[in-house]
């Protein structure tokens, strides 16, 4: 679709829809806001980071989702970049054999390796501890950012690794120094997703950390959902508790728009 053919009668109506679908987005979101602060104002968001909730504290299951974030990320940032250089950049035996397989883990649902996933982390001790979220986010997220880091690199000249090689700098080298460095905007893109979605994750801290002290906020505001009854105050102090969760990934969006709008398609058009 030619973009500069788009007459102004079309650029209105896409507007309007655009409009149309954030306000339909919203909406919820503006309807936890407005529960949460019908009864006792801001004093629900207060009680919900002074008091312990049946032994929870939600300022420790948002400290428990920092950290799994965190680790994910450093985990798909760290493999993802050396897989994809060496995908991109380097030659081995069976190499796109092997970039196909990784990209047929994407077909795979993510429930299909959930029971595997809880096996394999029992034997290792890893169960009920921030790890075995932490490992299980980085596999599953691990396809998708080494096809997104070697899209990058694939746009990246490869006069560079010609003219290194003549310095004698070794494959480390020019992946740290030159490649890594030039891949940044991608970088931060996907970090700021990874972080994102880390946040977001029910399903993985749901079947594998069952401790009160190692809950994460999504299973906690879930978990608390039962402790509240159908008061008005209850409510509040419930939706108060939603708002809360759905507020850090906002945060991240914001401050990092600009990093996921302009690297949302890192090299997916190859020259």
């Amino acid at each position: 679709m030619n973009f500069n053919l788009v007459t102004r009668r079309q650029k209105t109506i896409i507007t309007v829809l655009l409009y149309l679908f954030a306000l339909i987005w919203l909406f919820p979101f503006y309807t936890a806001i407005r529960n949460s602060l019908k009864v006792n104002g801001f004093r629900n968001y207060v009680d919900l980071f002074t008091n312990d909730l049946n032994g929870i504290s939600l300022l420790g299951t948002f400290k428990n989702s920092a950290l799994i974030a965190l680790g994910s990320t450093a985990i798909i940032l760290g493999v993802s970049s050396l897989a994809a250089f060496a995908f991109s950049k380097l030659r081995f035996f069976a190499k796109e054999t092997l970039y196909i397989m990784v990209l047929l883990c994407l077909a795979v649902p993510g429930v299909v390796i959930l029971i595997p996933f809880y096996y394999i982390l029992k034997n290792l001790d890893l169960y009920n501890t921030l790890w075995s979220v932490i490992l299980s986010e980085a596999v599953m997220t691990l396809p998708f950012a080494v096809l997104m880091l070697r899209n990058y690199f694939d746009n990246l000249p490869p006069e560079l690794m010609e003219s290194s090689s003549i310095d004698g700098a070794t494959k480390l080298q020019m992946f740290s120094r030159i490649y890594l460095p030039l891949a940044t905007p991608a970088l931060i893109n996907l970090g700021v997703l990874s972080v994102m979605w880390s946040f977001q994750d029910f399903l993985l801290p749901l079947m594998f950390l069952t401790d009160k002290s190692v809950l994460t906020a999504t299973v906690a505001v879930n978990t608390l959902k039962g402790l509240f009854g159908f008061s008005p105050a209850d409510l509040g102090k419930f939706n108060a508790a939603l708002v809360v969760l759905g507020m850090p990934a906002i945060m991240i969006f914001l401050f990092a728009r600009k990093y996921i709008t302009s690297g949302i398609t890192s090299g997916a058009v190859k020259d």
